[in-house]
């Protein structure tokens, strides 16, 4: 295994590794950066979960009133989705969301030394269990969706830890050093990991052998993607989720793991629907458009049972093209 230290030896050294290869003052950066967080990380690891609770609170609050993280995005978001919403209360909401992002940073520390086999039912319960078991059990591929919502991360390690074995479509992050270790966090418990650059045939492959495909499917797919409506705003849908599915016969499962009553390190994974191109009484699964139609549907179900602990600094909304915008107007 290729440590952070080596692989900034072997950078030094000028080897390309997969990363790819970043000027000496860059690696240095990123390796400063990455022992900071480590260090961070290790702070957060000895912390009761209620003075780790109240940190977040007060991380939240500071970054709302000093910070410009995101703040022209956020508000955005929040008006086009919560018109009638007065200033203030979309303000609590937004410092609601950055205490549910740090405290999502400070439970991926605790579950590494908290979350295991013998005590997971102290922390996670599951809702419409029987589903997740037969999709995950059967010899089908399957095709799970969420979205950034609650503590996706978590939902993916206690899929691994009961031995729901997946693989992930995930963006490389930036810093190398980074990306290494949250690649081993998702990977401890059986995820397997998929750079989203050039993966459809890895893709492809697993799900004709009946493995099970996670993805994150609120991300913003650009002009030419499949439009439709999430939590009444038009957004632009990646195609190939729906096709994942129904060119593989695969069923798609819309879940969610989100935090009970907002307290720390506690969780419910559920499966909200699921949609079947060989039992689809309904024609959910009679286009790529009526499948991410449905699965809009159903993440938007999950985030309104918790608005708060929704991604709302997330890029998730953007102008649609004229023609666009005009076939959503007409629709509804």
């Amino acid at each position: 295994m290729v440590t952070p230290l080596k692989r900034f030896m072997l950078l030094g050294v000028g080897g390309k590794l997969a990363a790819g290869w970043k000027p000496a003052r860059q690696r240095a950066i990123d390796f400063a950066s990455y022992l900071v967080i480590r260090l961070v990380v290790a702070v957060i690891q000895t912390l009761p979960l209620d003075l780790g609770d109240a940190l977040c609170r007060l991380l939240a609050t500071l970054i709302c009133r000093l910070g410009p993280l995101r703040k022209h995005t956020t508000a955005t978001n929040l008006k086009q989705v919560f018109p009638h919403a007065s200033e203030r209360q979309r303000k609590a909401l937004e410092v609601s969301m950055w205490h549910s992002l740090m405290l999502m940073v400070c439970e991926i520390a605790w579950a590494q030394r908290r979350l295991h086999l013998t005590n997971w039912s102290q922390y996670v319960r599951f809702r419409n269990s029987r589903d997740i078991l037969r999709n995950c059990l059967s010899k089908r591929p399957t095709v799970m969706v969420t979205g950034h919502f609650g503590n996706f991360e978590i939902g993916g390690y206690t899929a691994g830890l009961m031995a729901c074995e997946s693989t992930t479509i995930a963006r490389r992050l930036d810093n190398p050093f980074l990306d290494d270790w949250v690649h081993r966090f998702r990977s401890a418990k059986g995820q397997r990991m998929l750079d989203k650059d050039g993966c459809a045939i890895q893709v492809d492959q697993h799900l004709a052998d009946g493995g099970t495909l996670a993805i994150l499917a609120d991300q913003h797919a650009g002009p030419k993607g499949c439009w439709t409506k999430f939590l009444g705003v038009p957004a632009s849908c990646h195609k190939a989720l729906a096709l994942f599915s129904l060119g593989s016969g695969a069923p798609m499962l819309a879940g969610s793991t989100r935090r009970i009553d907002g307290q720390p390190m506690r969780f419910e994974t559920a499966c909200v629907a699921v949609a079947d191109p060989q039992d689809d009484p309904r024609g959910d699964c009679e286009s790529v458009e009526s499948l991410t139609k449905w699965y809009n549907r159903q993440l938007a179900i999950s985030v309104s049972e918790a608005v708060e602990q929704y991604w709302w600094l997330h890029r998730r909304w953007r102008e649609p093209p004229p023609r666009v915008a005009k076939r959503l107007a007409k629709a509804a």
